[in-house]
């Protein structure tokens, strides 16, 4: 256990030497290479800045991050697609790519905020499938927030926390706030 305390508290340290760029430059990094731990990224932002400064951080660069690659794989989805795939291929998946590129709004942010999706995968087929920009942004700034706000309460400790009847149920809340504001900003916007 001292060893784990001794090795959060070298990496807090060395985040905090870095300065806020160096915490956002990571989890920017993170939302282009899916081996690299955004939770304990997002935890070690708030544990060197803070709560309200790590989470917030966390929260523009993943944001931001996971844009920058919907853009790439939505520029280059035509020529992805109809390059590796042949047309009899094509047609099969078809139906697919129609069915996830109209999946609905509330449905993209619940699957956005889940803290255990792999945001690299979301982001390549949601570019490829062309889902609209308006809607993806939308999408990960609400979905974003409460997934964000997951890493940073789990921080304290991953394990004890998916064993912690108030974890789970905190994070259930989260989930189905986020689902609730997706409906509303939906509805109000028209993102389906």
């Amino acid at each position: 256990m001292e060893i784990i305390h001794t090795f959060v508290s070298f990496c807090t340290d060395f985040i905090s030497q870095g300065g806020m760029l160096f915490g956002f430059f990571l989890i920017l990094l993170e939302s282009f290479i899916p081996v690299l731990p955004l939770g304990v990224f997002v935890a070690l932002n708030v544990n060197a800045f803070g709560d309200v400064v790590g989470i917030c951080l966390s929260w523009i660069a993943t944001c931001l991050g996971c844009f920058i690659s919907f853009t790439f794989f939505s520029f280059l989805s035509d020529k992805l697609l109809y390059s590796i795939l042949s047309k009899k291929s094509l047609a099969k998946i078809e139906k697919s790519i129609t069915k996830f590129r109209n999946i609905s709004f509330p449905n993209l942010v619940l699957v956005v905020s889940l803290p255990f999706t792999p945001a690299f995968l979301v982001n390549i087929i949601c570019g490829i499938v062309r889902i609209g920009r308006k809607k993806f942004l939308a999408a990960i700034i609400i979905g974003k927030v409460f997934m964000v706000l997951f890493w940073g309460y789990v921080s304290k400790s991953f394990i004890e926390s998916m064993t912690d009847i108030n974890t789970i149920i905190i994070i259930s809340c989260m989930l189905v706030v986020a689902y609730v504001i997706s409906k509303i900003v939906s509805k109000k916007v028209n993102l389906d």
